[in-house]
């Protein structure tokens, strides 16, 4: 899995999001369009997309994009 084509995905999802917004630096928290329920957006799409579990807390330690893929990666090759 390459981060580009992962934050493709995530884009997609995202709808309110402007492509080309994210990078691998982008701290979610620092999005506009964070929320709540753009988290709830991430952990359903890493489990389908993924088949990833991401809980709250996994969340709340994670800071950029790149955080996040190093998770999803790290998972993926555990299972």
């Amino acid at each position: 899995m390459e981060i580009k084509s992962f934050i493709h995905k995530l884009e997609e999802e995202f709808e309110e999001l402007e492509k080309g917004t994210l990078e691998p630096t982008t701290s979610f928290r620092d999005l506009e369009e964070w929320s709540s329920m753009y988290a709830l957006i991430l952990i359903a799409l890493m489990e389908t997309e993924y088949e990833v579990a991401i809980t709250g807390e996994d969340l709340n330690q994670i800071e950029t994009v790149q955080d996040l893929f190093h998770i999803v990666e790290a998972r993926r090759k555990a299972s």
